[in-house]
């Protein structure tokens, strides 16, 4: 007999909200939760938990892409986590890295900038 996983309202909110960035598939968050996407696919024909429809143009406007160029693998990396206080109170809500062997890392959730510098080069060795 299979658990099954209770999901409050704020949850479901949370996990339709995840759907509407472009690029995002419904399967990609289901796999993300362990979940099947039919139930999140009811969940958006529910109008309590659907998040309100979004222009295209207005979605592009929240997305940011930062290049990261890595250093070649045999210098030695230095990460300086000295900086002004200013960049550390940089956020990113989604971190997604494809690294070059076709491993990808996810970040959800609010993480500093310095931090995700501090992966990468941290990565790169």
């Amino acid at each position: 007999m299979k658990n099954r996983r209770g999901w409050s309202d704020d949850e479901k909110r949370e996990i339709c909200q995840q759907t509407m960035p472009p690029g995002v598939s419904v399967a990609q968050v289901a796999r993300r939760y362990a979940m099947n996407a039919n139930m999140i696919y009811t969940w958006l024909k529910d109008p309590r938990f659907a998040p309100p429809a979004v222009a295209p143009e207005d979605a592009l406007e929240d997305a940011s892409f930062i290049e990261v160029a890595m250093p070649s693998p045999d210098l030695p990396v230095a990460v300086d986590v000295t900086g002004p206080p200013a960049v550390d109170l940089l956020l990113a809500t989604r971190v997604d890295i494809a690294l070059s062997d076709g491993h990808r890392v996810l970040i959800e959730g609010p993480t500093s900038l310095l931090a995700v510098v501090g992966l990468v080069q941290g990565l790169s060795v």
